[in-house]
């Protein structure tokens, strides 16, 4: 059997419906490894709505909103946010997969992907990203792309009424 193709492209307003579907069904999975969301977030007008900021961060060059795909359906979102040019030149690297596609490999292959949109797209020199210290699969993904941890931030981020440590992790690309 030939494993599913896996592909990254900018995010569209049509894929709000898919995300939607993503989102609700996924509400709870997700919930360990995400800040709290408003409950239109999972409406498809909060979707649209969203997807319409991440175009227009998208067109002022600090953000690149992606969608990944598995042999053409949409499957969960590619991020690089907080873009910064001159002398740096690095994005942050965000994603999620829906759950109903989880070890299946798309994540690292995305992630691969994004590593050449921001390299040759974008023209960074650097990609960060961070994880939760109990995330290995993401953390796995960002290992499989090259990525290395340098270090752990304490009480990082606020989640569920706690906070939490986060391993930041870091990759230069090629070009």
């Amino acid at each position: 059997m030939t494993p599913p193709t896996t592909e990254i492209r900018l995010i569209d307003p049509d894929d709000a419906d898919a995300l939607t579907v993503h989102r609700v069904r996924d509400a709870e999975a997700f919930v360990q490894w995400e800040p709290a969301q408003p409950d239109d977030f999972f409406t498809l007008e909060g979707q649209r709505r969203r997807i319409d900021q991440l175009l227009t961060d998208h067109s002022d060059g600090s953000r690149w909103p992606g969608a990944v795909l598995a042999d053409g359906e949409v499957i969960g979102q590619m991020t690089v946010s907080t873009i910064i040019r001159g002398p740096f030149r690095k994005g942050f690297l965000g994603y999620w997969i829906a759950t109903t596609h989880h070890g299946k490999g798309h994540a690292s292959r995305a992630v691969g992907l994004v590593l050449r949109v921001m390299a040759d797209d974008l023209g960074l020199h650097r990609a960060e990203a961070h994880t939760q210290v109990d995330n290995l699969p993401s953390q796995v993904a960002l290992g499989k792309n090259g990525f290395r941890s340098w270090g752990i931030a304490h009480d990082h981020i606020y989640m569920q009424g706690a906070w939490r440590d986060e391993i930041f992790w870091e990759r230069t690309l090629e070009r």
